[in-house]
């Protein structure tokens, strides 16, 4: 068995045959000439630039170079203050320039130009700097990812300079990125990675100028080198964003002497304090998050929590360490009270609770992140949220008194990341969050490596995790928990395949300042994927993926005798046509499961019937004014109460102009006879129900941008979920169902939630903006036997919750303000 293992880790090991990657070089070139970003390279500095030319395309067709009339050309230097990078991305037919007005870091249905800085030359951490030709920027962190390669932050933001011309021949850039957007070392003589890609939207077509194979992983690996920069200083990194918001709230209150109306003023400062040549203060003082996206709130029929993105711009921006390991959720920051129940719990006769919050106070938070030029990443995030109180007030003598539902509370998280040599590193990562009062404290650690061959061909990653539970009131509540994930795989070339188990034990939590679930279970997974990336007959790229997955606790529980959870085959299949049409089609195979969880009790367990998964997408060009993506999924169970279900997706979008386009979705799950815990009944037993559920999830956007810095965007959604409770169950103790007679007064569901988030954005100037928004929030529970329309129509006639506001925010550089006045 050891040796066919070997044989066929060899034979799938040499279907592709690595040639080396080549690292185009390049002289780097200094100019003191003055240059003016207006899209015109007329300066003559620009003739003693480093030229980029000769490129080669990787998408669709890999090794092609660029076709006559649709070359690009690009010039580079440097200068005391930053990086000029400047040329002509030539088009035979300008018709074919494909331009959209989308809004900053929207790339929408554009061609763009990027510059790829990798200025340690590290080949896992670099800078991007993308230019339309309607002159819209696009900037983002990358960092190395096993699994696809890259990891592209585009939530990460810097203040550079950039110009564009359309020409009858094709259309002009000009970039000034000073050295405050970059990061780099003090050495005297440096050599930085450098590529430059281009995108041409409506052919799909991709070049770049130090050749990129698609088939090995990782875009960072494969750039060329930017020689001999001399003598370049890293500035002293000083930026201010203060910020001044106004808010009008209104609310029809259900007591007629409580006022409707409310206004809110808040002022603060976000900061950027560059300590070192590597590493970056990030701090937000008073922060004001009213602005950012309404959630997609849904009815969760789910025995577990359900994980909302994440749309505050201090947690998203820059936070790739933060994110190693997977234990960071920037959501608890912020997020619910601890003790949401507890003024409920501490009234007395003839008490009401007259006011309670339901989220955190976040008073400020900062991080500091950054890498230096020996591979030593380094990431610290801290947040401090203010202690909350509940009003209680007495019916009969209106005396009111507090009780408190939020402790004051510190979280943190610490990440120590260091690179090794062929794309590897170790990690080190700790969150803690620590509470006043009696209130229990919490404290993960994690220890990681990630290697990777020479070649960069085969990669080996494991972590292990331990958890602190703290409870200052009874020690013997404490708890130690254990988590690890051992991963092997293959990551380059035609054939890759990997394998990952992951176990927890029984006592493992991170969910304090983490997503958690469930712990004690132990999950094996293989795959194998094959990767055709030449074009051939009907497709430019086809991908087959084959793989099983197979879940045990890691410990019984209660007389409960089997481990066994779940368990599914898989193989899908996704296509690329000449025609630049995407599509997939995919199917699984589940296993009959035991679900430990949907009884919502410790020590009870739901036998699932076994099924098959069958279904299928497919997506136009995205370059066409009209686009269309369809999704169909379905499934089928077996022997198990005639179960069945359906997901069902429709998503398109046109564009009426580069300035004005509208896109709709529409999700449609349905679930006939869906088989579920309904509620809990007087002796702590689970009372289970076969039930018809529909979901629509319909959204609808308008999009209108005036300028390339000033734009308007309308987001509506409306999510409508019907419950019909058919028939009724109790749970036996060997997991199966028994039919309830008794218990038939579950009241059925109609949930309702709409939303309308208006953002107009104007940038005022570099790095400052102003925003007005208007929020609107509805929720409703109604009648069953409501329709979509009829729900949607009782939804807009109830009460509703509108805030309309305006925040400016002011960009504030050190140096410039410095180089101001000096020439005063």
């Amino acid at each position: 068995m050891k040796n066919l293992t070997l044989l066929l880790l060899f034979v799938l090991g040499t279907q592709n045959v690595f040639s080396q990657t080549k690292h185009r070089q390049i002289e780097a070139k200094r100019t003191s000439q003055k240059v003016t970003i207006d899209g015109i390279l007329d300066e003559a500095a620009w003739k003693d630039a480093s030229l980029f030319k000769d490129y080669t395309e990787f998408r669709p067709k890999m090794g092609g170079s660029e076709r006559k009339g649709n070359e690009t050309i690009a010039h580079l230097m440097y200068s005391d203050d930053g990086i000029y990078f400047g040329g002509t991305c030539f088009e035979a037919n300008p018709d074919s320039i494909s331009k959209e007005l989308i809004g900053r870091d929207g790339f929408g249905a554009n061609d763009f130009i990027v510059l790829i800085l990798d200025t340690y030359n590290d080949k896992i951490n670099g800078f991007e700097y993308f230019v339309t030709p309607l002159n819209e920027q696009m900037d983002a962190k990358v960092s190395e990812n096993n699994s696809d390669g890259n990891s592209e932050d585009v939530s990460w933001n810097a203040v550079w300079e950039s110009k564009t011309k359309i020409h009858d021949k094709g259309w002009d850039f000009e970039m000034f990125i000073p050295y405050g957007a970059i990061r780099f070392s003090k050495d005297k003589i440096q050599n930085w990675g450098v590529n430059i890609s281009r995108r041409r939207q409506k052919s799909q077509q991709q070049v770049a100028w130090n050749p990129v194979d698609i088939n090995v992983n990782g875009f960072l690996t494969q750039a060329g080198i930017l020689e001999g920069l001399k003598d370049i200083k890293p500035p002293i990194r000083l930026q201010l964003f203060p910020y001044f918001s106004s808010y009008l709230n209104h609310f029809p209150a259900a007591d007629a002497s409580q006022k409707s109306w409310r206004t809110q003023f808040a002022g603060g400062m976000d900061l950027k304090l560059g300590l070192n040549q590597a590493f970056t203060l990030d701090a937000t003082l008073i922060p004001d998050f009213g602005q950012v996206q309404s959630d997609d709130r849904v009815l969760n029929l789910t025995p577990f929590e359900v994980k909302f993105n994440e749309n505050r711009s201090f947690f998203t921006e820059g936070t790739e360490l933060f994110n190693k390991g997977n234990l960071f959720y920037s959501r608890r920051i912020g997020g619910q009270v601890l003790n949401s129940n507890a003024a409920s719990e501490s009234l007395q006769l003839n008490e009401k609770v007259k006011s309670t919050p339901t989220e955190a106070r976040l008073l400020n938070a900062s991080k500091i992140s950054g890498r230096n030029k020996n591979g030593l990443g380094v990431g610290i995030l801290n947040a401090f949220t203010q202690k909350q109180f509940a009003v209680i007030e007495n019916k009969e003598s209106g005396e009111t008194r507090k009780v408190e539902v939020d402790p004051t509370t510190n979280y943190s998280i610490v990440v120590l990341d260091q690179t090794l040599k062929n794309n590897s590193s170790v990690s080190f990562v700790n969150s803690s969050v620590v509470r006043s009062g009696g209130n229990y404290n919490s404290n993960v650690s994690l220890a990681m490596f990630n290697l990777s061959n020479k070649k960069n061909s085969y990669n080996l990653t494991a972590y292990g995790t331990t958890s602190y539970l703290n409870y200052k009131k009874d020690k013997k509540d404490n708890l130690f928990g254990y988590s690890h994930s051992i991963s092997a795989s293959k990551t380059s070339g035609l054939f890759q395949f990997g394998f990952q188990q992951e176990l927890t034990d029984t006592k493992y939590n991170n969910n304090d300042l983490g997503y958690f679930t469930n712990n004690n279970f132990i999950n094996n997974s293989v795959y194998l994927t094959l990767r055709k990336t030449t074009p051939k007959g009907w497709y430019n790229r086809l991908f087959i993926n084959t793989g099983s997955y197979l879940s045990h606790l890691y410990a019984p529980i209660g007389d409960i005798k089997t481990k066994f959870q779940s368990g599914n085959v898989r193989i899908n299949l996704n296509a690329q046509s000449k025609k630049l049409f995407w599509f997939g089609l995919n199917t699984n195979y589940q296993f009959a499961s035991n679900d430990f969880y949907e009884p919502r009790v410790a020590g009870k367990v739901f036998k699932r019937g076994a099924s098959v998964g069958y279904g299928g997408w497919l997506e136009t060009n995205d370059a066409k004014k009209y686009s269309l993506n369809l999704q169909v999924f379905q499934r089928r169970f077996f022997n198990f109460y005639n179960a069945n279900g359906g997901d069902y997706g429709i998503y398109q979008s046109y564009r009426f102009s580069s300035k004005f386009s509208i896109r709709h979705g529409l999700n449609y799950d349905s679930r006939p006879r869906g088989v579920g815990f309904t509620k809990m009944l007087a002796n702590n037993e689970p009372l289970f129900a076969i039930r018809d559920i529909d979901t629509y999830s319909n959204e609808l956007t308008f999009k209108y941008n005036f300028t390339n810095k000033m734009g308007l965007n309308l987001r509506t959604r409306h999510y409508y979920s019907n419950v019909k409770n058919k028939e009724f169950f109790n749970l036996k103790a060997d997991g199966t169902l028994t039919p309830n007679l008794i218990d038939k007064n579950i009241a059925d569901n109609n949930q309702n939630f709409f939303n309308v988030d208006m953002v107009y954005t104007w940038q005022i100037a570099p790095g400052s903006f102003l925003n007005a928004v208007w929020k609107n929030s509805i929720s409703h529970s109604g009648k069953t036997q409501d329709g979509y329309f009829t729900s949607l129509e009782n939804t807009l006639l109830e009460s509703q919750y509108n805030s309309f506001s305006i925040r400016i925010i002011y960009f504030l550089d050190y140096l410039d303000v410095k180089n101001k006045l000096k020439k005063k």
